[in-house]
Formats: structure tokens, sequence, C-alpha cells
């Protein structure tokens, strides 16, 4: 390097270190904006770090994963196939190297010992054992089991007994403390299986770490030959390559503590970042932009106002020799002080906090227990890089700002209103512009992740569109009352911080209402989209196996105690003989009226538009192409139950099912009164065989989700089918869960399952639609960016109290009234509150109309065609938006001290 240039970068370096002890004893002294600068950035880092951290610690080892699936064994072995295995390194994954392999194959321990070494031991484990319970008047069928001996050495490893013992016998269980709710038991107490031919006795809590949930251990007696299980090994020695290869060569998979040895690769490797990585890595990018786009136009105004109030300092720098860089640096390097002293306080919370928080996280967010603790150093010093990023960016438009001042007007303490520039509208309208621009480049190529870099765009072009936005306003302001008149002649003044504090609550809102319109539009579709599979108030009992249906006195009596049914009504099947026999009975559907195009065809523009217009391609509840036909033999009373049809057609298809026809509900399938119907036989050790009749049919729609094809007696004997009952019907008095919130419903239907499960019956109710309501996700959305709107509002209507404290001493002196200056904060308040909530929700709903219309433009080019989006606003979240800038316009009226001051003035 050159002197000269040693010579800059010792000024430089210099210049830096003055800058840094001025911000250091500036922050110091403005202690009320440095803690909330400090708290606007420690709060998002100490949020990213918690989870940083949480998830480094979730992560596990494969030691520690090992230790978790093993417990105290040496390996785990699974005969997975009978014939030989090429298995992953941690027996992950396997394959058979082309031969085909169902499932596990069932082993004894004496078969699995006899492959291995002299001297070990084998104890069997069953990660998924079936488990039903009976609790109170229901039956509770999502608790899982687990079948292992927590008594033996090698299976005490696997879980953590909290209390109690370890279940010794078929008849003893223990359970997790999750369970033990799920339940309603205590240790000591007894639960009955659903059907009650059996109970057990709770004599433990056990906590598996890999499943907090609701898990229960039941002992391996209790589970019987045919369950999928696997066997806990401790060898005299070590596993080594040659056993690995012997188990192998068994067709046995093994998981140990060691990787195995040059077993191969299992599945197809892959070269970089796949497509879906990245486009994920970019969504995440912009993602994590707006987020610190979002903290700096929080942060900004603090800056801003700073800079006002060290104006004269500033002034005498430049006197005393400074030049525009170096007032640059002075306030950038408030940036990198608060910054870095930001990013220190929210690592050092975020750490404490994950540690702290560790036991919640784990039972109540990832259901397991974490690995050993331990941080993540990258990515708390890129977390920490961007905190300090954020101060400096949030301090950049100030520092062009003070290097730009009149010198004489700051030495004076005078402030001078900034010029408007039309370049910054000039380049926020063309960022707009262009963003939208993109974004309907991305919608027409479907790429989420560009579609979201035009949205962002759009965002930057409005926050710099915001200070002429302000400005234009202000001139708006002449004719209205003094308090909104000199509010909006201050938020012109002091663009400078009132235009982050508008942007952050447009960029907010903005967000709140493109995610509420996304999920209202996503609720509504799928509403639309549901067909139920039975009419409402319709139960379908059945029995099925070689017992046949229950018997009907006792399901009568439960189905009229529990349901308010009425008569039932016989269901019958059709099958084929011999026994062993596989048949399928369906319906034909004629070729002149199927459609042209298969479910495969990636159909064109025009295609589509042809098969919409074609009403081949737009029939059927199971779409254009038909589907699976549940088939019934039925004399036309289990009509009414099963289809819930008119009763006129109800009587049509009767008289045609007694004349011996039979009653499809796809009315495409029916031709001059007449069905073609196939039945297609196999079995073992023979052909498939089908053929195929004509019958008399009547074509019933009924607008359900399920096909039915039902023969009269008559007509299943012509095809060669066997008849057997199958079941009952009931029509009840309307007990349906279709409405979420009928909770009565849901009761009454759990305790009639729980009443009939005894005597082997399964039960079928229509459910209604399942998908969980999005209102209270949305409200949480608003929620979010009213947070954000009542901070943004509040800080920057009081760093506009603080800078206009001369302007108040001159009302005072003028002989204005204390409720002066309340109304003027709340009109200060109401300038960022409406105004920037205003703008998000325009910016919201562009930004949502683009997303929606980029997902139906993929939607189009799929066939079938798929149910569009529509465009649905949540008025609820428009609502709370709405309520939110007065909230923040009340609370800067009441929380405003009325006195006004009376100061001396020296401009």
């Amino acid at each position: 390097m050159s002197a000269g240039g040693a010579g800059r970068l010792a000024r430089t370096t210099g210049s830096w270190r003055a800058a840094l002890r001025i911000a250091r004893r500036e922050a110091r002294r403005a202690r009320g904006r440095t803690a909330l600068v400090l708290t606007m950035i420690t709060i998002p880092v100490l949020a990213l770090t918690f989870t940083a951290v949480s998830w480094r610690m979730s992560e596990l080892t494969p030691g520690e994963q090992m230790d978790r699936q093993l417990g105290s064994a040496d390996a785990e072995l699974l005969w997975v196939s009978p014939h030989p295995i090429t298995q992953s390194a941690w027996g992950d994954g396997w394959h058979t190297g082309g031969q085909e392999s169902h499932g596990s194959v069932g082993a004894t321990a004496e078969q699995v010992s006899a492959l291995l070494p002299a001297g070990s031991r084998v104890v069997p484990l069953c990660r998924w054992a079936p488990f039903d319970a009976r609790v109170g008047a229901r039956i509770e069928d999502t608790t899982r089991a687990r079948a292992v001996d927590l008594a033996d050495p090698l299976g005490r490893g696997m879980a953590r007994l909290h209390s109690g013992r370890a279940p010794a016998g078929p008849a003893e269980i223990a359970v997790s403390p999750a369970a033990l709710r799920r339940l309603d038991v205590r240790p000591g107490g007894t639960v009955t299986s659903a059907d009650g031919t059996r109970s057990w006795r709770v004599v433990g809590v056990a906590e598996y770490p890999d499943d907090l949930g609701a898990v229960v251990t039941l002992h391996p007696t209790a589970v019987g030959t045919e369950q999928d299980r696997s066997w806990l090994v401790d060898l005299p020695g070590g596993i080594d390559e040659e056993l690995f290869r012997r188990l192998n060569a068994q067709g046995v998979l093994v998981r140990a503590r060691t990787p195995a040895p040059s077993s191969g690769t299992v599945g197809a490797p892959t070269d970089g970042v796949s497509s879906m990585d990245v486009e994920g890595m970019s969504i995440s990018v912009l993602v994590g932009g707006l987020g610190l786009l979002e903290v700096v136009l929080l942060v900004g105004p603090a800056f801003a106002v700073g800079v006002r109030r060290r104006r004269r300092d500033l002034a005498l720098v430049a006197v005393a020799g400074g030049d525009d860089a170096h007032l640059r640096r002075i306030v950038l390097a408030d940036g990198v002080v608060l910054g870095a002293l930001g990013a220190a306080v929210g690592v050092a919370l975020g750490v404490a906090a994950a540690f702290a928080g560790r036991p919640l996280v784990e039972q109540h967010v990832y259901g397991a227990r974490f690995g050993a603790y331990r941080c993540w150093p990258e990515a708390l010093a890129a977390i920490a890089a961007v905190a300090v990023l954020a101060g400096v960016l949030a301090a950049l438009a100030p520092a062009w700002t003070a290097a730009r001042q009149d010198v004489v007007a700051g030495l004076a303490g005078r402030r001078t209103a900034p010029a408007h520039r039309r370049r910054w509208l000039t380049a926020g309208l063309a960022l707009t512009v262009g963003g939208a621009a993109v974004a309907a480049f991305g919608a027409a190529r479907t790429a989420p992740a560009v579609v979201l870099a035009g949205i962002v765009l759009g965002e930057l072009g409005l926050v710099f569109a915001t200070p002429t936005l302000v400005g234009l306003l202000a001139r708006l302001g002449r004719s209205l009352p003094l308090a909104p008149r000199i509010a909006l002649r201050d938020a012109s003044r002091n663009r400078s911080s009132t235009a982050p504090a508008i942007s952050a609550v447009m960029a907010a809102v903005a967000g709140s209402v493109a995610i509420g319109v996304y999920l209202a539009s996503d609720e509504a579709r799928t509403a639309e989209s549901y067909r139920p599979a039975l009419p409402v108030g319709s139960v379908l009992v059945t029995g099925p196996g070689p017992a046949g249906p229950p018997a009907l006195p006792r399901l009568a009596e439960a189905a009229r105690a529990h349901l308010g049914a009425g008569p039932a009504v016989p269901l019958a099947a059709a099958g084929c003989r011999p026994d062993p026999e596989l048949c399928v009975v369906s319906a034909v559907l004629p070729a002149e009226r199927a459609c042209p195009w298969t479910p495969d065809h990636r159909l064109s523009p025009a295609q589509q538009r042809r098969a919409r217009a074609d009403a081949r391609c737009n029939t059927g509840p199971q779409g254009p192409f038909g589907g699976y036909f549940e088939v019934t033999v039925d004399d036309g009373r289990a009509l009414p139950v099963l289809t819930g049809a008119a009763p006129v057609d109800v009587a049509a298809a009767t008289a045609v099912l007694r004349a011996g026809g039979v009653v499809v509900t796809d009315p495409r399938y029916v031709v001059d009164g007449r069905a073609e119907l196939r039945v297609t036989r196999t079995g073992p050790d023979r052909p498939t065989v089908a053929v195929t009749s004509t019958v008399a049919a009547y074509p019933l729609p009924t607008g359900l989700d399920q096909d039915r094809l039902l023969l009269s007696r008559p007509a299943a004997e012509r095809l060669g089918l066997t008849v057997r009952p199958l079941g009952w019907a009931f029509t009840t008095d309307g007990v349906s869960a279709g409405d979420r919130q009928d909770r009565s419903a849901e009761d009454r239907q759990d305790r009639f399952v729980a009443a009939v499960r005894p005597l082997g019956a399964q039960v079928e109710f229509e459910r209604g639609d399942r998908n969980a309501p999005q209102r209270p996700l949305l409200l949480l959305l608003a929620a979010a960016a009213g947070v954000i709107t009542v901070g943004a509002a509040g800080a920057a209507t009081g760093l506009a109290a603080a800078e206009g404290r001369a302007d108040l001493s001159t009302l005072a002196a003028v002989g204005a009234g204390p409720g002066l200056r309340r109304l003027l904060s709340l009109c200060q308040s109401g300038v960022i509150a409406v105004l920037g909530s205003a703008l998000g929700i325009v910016a919201g709903l562009g930004s949502a109309s683009i997303i929606l219309n980029a997902l139906n433009r993929r939607y189009a080019g799929l066939w079938p065609v798929v149910e569009p989006y529509p465009f649905l606003v949540p008025w609820a979240t428009l609502g709370v938006l709405v309520v939110v800038p007065l909230v923040a316009m009340l609370g800067a009226g009441l929380f405003t001290r009325s006195r006004l001051p009376v100061e001396r003035r020296l401009d």
C-alpha cells in the first residue's frame, strides 16, 4: 500500500473511532430514545435467537438418535424381507435389489437368536401396537401404544419412569403423563378396552423421549405375534462388518450405534440444491427481507429525531472542518452502536430464554425431548450481523439528511423544512409499477418466489412515495381546524420520522390483509368443494368379517337412546362364490359419454376451454372420470337413508328395484333406462375374468361424494352373485356434526359408538367438513398488525411531541387551552395510523389478488380442472384494522399530559 493510501486509511479509521465514541456518548445522554431503539432491535433478535437455538437443540446427532432408539441395547433388528437386502448406513432405508417384499417377516426370538453370536440376548419391541379404550361415554382410539418390557435391562433405556414400575404382564400398562389426562385415569386405576372384553391396571408413568404425547406401554405378551415387531439385541462383543453382512443376507435390517460398513447408498443421490430447495430458500430470504425492512422502518424515526436534536452539534463539527463524510459517519455510528448493543442483548436474552423455556418448547411445540444443550454459533453470528445491518440501514437516511443540512440554520437552532424532491416520488412510482409487473410475471410463470419479489418491490415503492404523499396531505390540510392542521404540518416538516412510521404500519397491515384474504379464500374454496358421503342424519352400522352384522335388538336400543333413531333398515352386500374368490361389481360408463381426455393429459388453454364446455367432462360427484361404486343389495327400503333423495325419486327408483333392476346414483351410466354392469372375478392361482351384463336401471342423482350402485336381489342372482347381510341403516333425528359448533351432536355420536363397540360394529356418520375454521388465525394476524400499528403510531407520536415542545410553548403563550395538546397528539397519531392502515389495506388487497391469481393460473394448467380460489375479503380482519387507528388515537389522547409548557424559545 502506498503512503497516500495508508494515510487515507488511518484518517478513515480515526474518523470512525471518533464517530463511535460520539455515538456511545449520545446513547448515554438520550436514554429514552436509546431504550426505544434497543427495544425495537432486541425483540426480533431475541425471537430469532430463541428459534435458532431451540431448533439446534432439537436436531439430534446420530449418537443421540441411536441412544434414543436403542436405549441400552447394542442394536435393533427388523426382519424386513425373505431376500437379501442392502441397507443405508443408519438403517433408515433399504432395498432388495429388485426382489418383491411386502412388510416385515414374522419371526420368533429363537429364529433371531440363531443368527447372532453365542451369548446374545434379544427382547421383542413393537413400536406401533393396537390400542383403544373406553373413556366415559366415548371411545379413545387416538392414543399410541408400544409394547416393550421396560423391566428388562435392554428395554429400560427406552423410556423414563416418572413413578410406579414397568408392566409385568398382559393385564398391566404404563402410561405417559399426556395419556393420563387423555384416558382420565390415575396411577393404580383401571383402563377398559373399547369393546369391554379386557382391562388393564395402570402400574406406572413412563415417558418416551421421542414422543411426549399420549403413549401407552404394553407388556410384549399383550401383543399378538402378527404385529410388526423388531428386536433389541445385547451382543457379547461389538457388532462388526461380518455380522452386518450376515444379517443383511438374511433380510434383516440392522440399526446400530455405528454405521453399516460400505453398505451402499439407498435412494437416488442428489447433486447440489434441488429446485424446490432454491425456491424455498428464495422465499425465506424475501420474507426475512420484509422483516428487516419492518425493523428499519420502525427504528428510523428515532434516528431522524436524534439527528434533528443534535443539529447544532453536527453544525459545529462542520464548522470545525468536518466534511459530509464525517457527518454521515457520526450518524451511522449511532446505528452501529445501537445495532451491536441490541444484537448483544437480544442474542444473550434469546439464548437464556431458549435454555429456560426448553421444557415448554419440548412439550408443546416439538412433542419430543431435545438433545444436549448447545447453541448455533453460525446462525447467532448471522442474526447479530443482521441486527447491526438493521441499525445502519435505519440510520442511513438520517445520515444523508445530516450531511446536507444548512450549517448556519443548525448553529442558530432553526429547523428548515425538507425540500420536495420529485425523484423519490418518481422512484417510488417506478418501483410500485415494476413490482406489480414482476408479480404479474411470476403469476404467469407460477413462480412463488418471483411473485413475492414483486410484492416486496411494490411495497418498497410505496415506502419511497410516502414522504411526498405526506407533503401533499399537508397542503390539503390548510382548510382544517387548528389541531389537525398543525399535525399535518408537523408530519410534513418531520417527514424523515413520520414517513418511516407510516410505512411500517403499511407493511404490517398489508401483510396481515394479504394473508387474511388468502386464508379466507382457501376456507371458502374448501367449503365449496366439500360434498358429504351420507345424507345428514343417516347412520350405517356394519359388521365386517365372517361373524356378520351385530344383533339388531341391542343396536336399535342404543340408536334410539343416543341418536333418536327410527326403525332400522337392513343392508346387504353382494359377493362371489366360492368364498376365497374376490369379485368387483361396477357400472360401465358408455363410450359416447366418457370424457375424451384422460386425467394424465395436460391440456392446452384451447383444450381446457373445450373440456369445460363439454358436458361429459364436468359432471358426476367423482369427477368426469367416475369413481368407485359402493355396491348394496336392496329392495328400496334403504334408498332414503343412503341417498337422501326426494320422495318422488325414491318411489320411482323403488319401483325399478322391485321389478328386478338396479339404481345408479350417477346418471351418466344409464342410457334409455338400462345400464351395463361388469363383474370382475379373480382368485388364488386363477386368471382374472370379467363378465358384463345389461340390466334395467334408474338414474338417481344425489349430490353426495359417494357413488352407489344398488342391486335388486334378482339382478344380483342374474349376475351370479351371492347376497349376505352387511349391517343396518338408521335415520336419526338430524344428529350431525356437520356444524362445527354443535358439540352436543358429536357427544351423542361418541356415546353411540361407545355403546355399540362391544358388539363388534363399525359405525359410519356424516361428520361434515372437518377442516378447522380460520377465523382465530385471521384475528391473530389482525391483532399482530394492530400491535405494530399502535406501537409505531405511539413511538412516532412521542417523538413528535418531544420534537415539538417549542411549538407547544408558543401555543401556551398565545392562550391555547390544556385540551389542545391532547387533541394535537390525537391528530398526530391519527395521521400515522390512519394513513398507514389505509395504504396497507390497499397494498394488501392488491398483493392478495396477485397471489390468488398466481395460484389459480397454476391450477388452470392441471387436468382435471381444480376448483379455483375465490377472492374473499375477511371483513372481520378489516374491521379490526379499521378500529386499530381509533384505538391508537384515543391512546395518544389519553396518555398525553394536558398541561402546556411555557418555555423560552430561541428561534
